[in-house]
């Protein structure tokens, strides 16, 4: 690894509105190495990063690029200083092809007005071969997975000669495999002498891919160090403080009598023949690699797409739900896994969203009530420690782990008895992952069902009182706690249909 410095951030400081989310932060990038930002959602990395990119300027500190000290007041500038910015939702042109997307804003690199579009294709393929990129210049974007888009946007980086690459969150929508083909990337980039900066909330990852780790905590610099002299616990206890072993626990609780049991139902093209039963205080976890068929499932039981054939009771009655006002009348509620496209309204303030579900209870003749609005909105706020300015704070701004808490507050106050949990701790860092955890438990202390849809392992194995691992839309497998195990769940996972067509829960 070269020891050299491209971009060093010295001493950077920055507030919005009097709080300050950055104090006295340095950070440095070297070419050949992939140097992880990592820290709980608030710790300042996106502010760091927006600093270097041009996004924001800092209050106090400076940025040198090449030893020189650089001001670099836009993306365009930084761009032309060789500094690029992959978002965690690629920024692409959805009807334009690869090569235009590649492109985009220098297509004209010459003095005259035409565009050489010859030049343009060929230069494309070439770069996309300079990294093993299967995909052809001249194809549409539109309906390319978000792996390929982010490989768009990394080429369009280095069209642009960019030698230092911010990476936000690239694996968070990636499918293990798609996550395997991101990191071969990466590393021919580092191979190219490229700079990568990685962040990233899943610690394993991390040390997987990165050369150096830096880690912030409430917007200060707590250390950095190479991966290799670091561990899951020493990164965690660097980012809040505390052991893993402290995060994720499963409270004893009393589990009841059946309330809903699913029998033999069947959506076309999703999953067939799913059965079990969910049982009054308890977790039960569902399991499965990207695309088993988990959330549809979930979906059919909220409503959302009605199985087409079998049947579904709760409290020993069939419950005839076709839509998502039939589940919520039978006490269900469903936390979906996509909370910024299907559980919030971003332009919307938290109070206006966790009140969606219960507009009766803030109305009164077709007229909001402020005060039950706030009374309602300030209890759960407090109740699920959500850490906010104010009420009327657009939900667009709150770290996805106070995003993920007002999304659980909404569906909470249509006081649910079961409760479906898609993905609750994806894309949020460790620390709102244990408060999540405790929400949980709690839940189910007070007799909530709760289904549980997770692809971390970690998490199924330590909440879930009985397990259920699906593959493409069947059940392959159903676990109690104590048989449950690592192996176990990713053999029934990869298990053979043939295999899977008998196990139920």
């Amino acid at each position: 690894m070269n020891t050299d410095v491209i971009v060093a951030a010295q001493k950077i400081s920055k507030s919005f509105s009097g709080i300050q989310v950055l104090k006295d932060v340095d950070f440095d990038i070297r070419p050949g190495e992939v140097h992880a930002l990592i820290g709980e959602n608030g710790a300042g990395k996106s502010t760091l990063t927006k600093i270097i990119c041009g996004v924001y300027e800092s209050d106090k500190g400076r940025i040198l690029v090449n030893g020189k000290e650089k001001r670099i007041s836009s993306p365009l500038a930084a761009r032309n200083l060789g500094i690029a910015l992959i978002h965690q939702e690629p920024l692409i042109f959805q009807d334009l092809d690869v090569a235009k997307n590649i492109f985009a804003g220098h297509t004209r690199k010459g003095h005259g007005l035409a565009i050489d579009w010859k030049n343009i294709y060929r230069e494309s393929q070439e770069l996309l071969d300079s990294l093993g990129v299967n995909l052809d210049p001249k194809a549409k974007m539109k309906g390319m997975s978000i792996a390929d888009q982010q490989m768009v946007e990394i080429i369009s980086a280095l069209s642009q000669d960019a030698r230092v690459i911010i990476m936000d969150e690239p694996t968070a929508a990636l499918t293990p495999g798609e996550v395997r083909t991101l990191f071969a990337i990466i590393r021919r980039l580092v191979e190219q002498d490229k700079a990568i900066v990685f962040i990233s909330h899943r610690i394993d990852e991390v040390l997987d891919i990165s050369d150096r780790v830096t880690v912030l905590r409430d917007g200060e610099k707590v250390g950095t160090d190479f991966s290799q002299n670091l561990n899951q616990e020493r990164i965690i206890h660097m980012m809040i403080g505390r052991e893993i072993k402290e995060l994720i626990t499963k409270d004893t609780v009393q589990i009841e009598d059946v309330i809903m049991k699913v029998d033999n139902i069947s959506l076309a093209g999703d999953f067939k023949n799913i059965s079990f039963e969910l049982k009054k205080g308890e977790i039960l976890g569902f399991a499965g690699l990207v695309g088993a068929g988990r959330s549809e499932v979930s979906r059919a039981i909220f409503g959302i797409t009605p199985p087409d054939t079998g049947s579904i009771s709760i409290k020993g009655r069939n419950a005839n739900i076709r839509s998502p006002r039939d589940a919520i009348k039978h006490g269900v509620a469903y936390v979906p896994e996509d909370r910024q496209h299907q559980g919030l309204f971003l332009p919307f303030g938290i109070a206006k969203n966790m009140t969606l579900a219960i507009p009766e209870r803030i109305s009164a003749r077709g007229w909001i009530k402020p005060k039950a609005e706030k009374e309602i909105t300030d209890d759960y706020v407090a109740r699920l420690n959500i850490r906010i300015r104010s009420i009327r704070q657009l939900a667009a701004e709150l770290s996805g782990g106070n995003q993920q808490k007002v999304v659980l507050s909404k569906w909470l106050l249509t006081d649910p008895e079961i409760l479906l949990l898609d993905e609750p701790t994806r894309g949020i860092d460790v620390g709102a992952k244990g408060e999540v955890y405790k929400i949980i438990n709690k839940l189910a202390g007070e007799g909530i069902a709760i289904l549980l849809i997770s692809s971390e392992l970690p998490e199924i194995l330590t909440l879930s009182d009985r397990i259920v691992v699906m593959k493409e839309g069947r059940i392959t497998g159903h676990f109690t706690k104590s048989e449950a195990t690592e192996d176990k769940i990713m053999a029934a996972a990869a298990l053979s249909l043939n295999a899977g067509r008998t196990a139920s829960a």
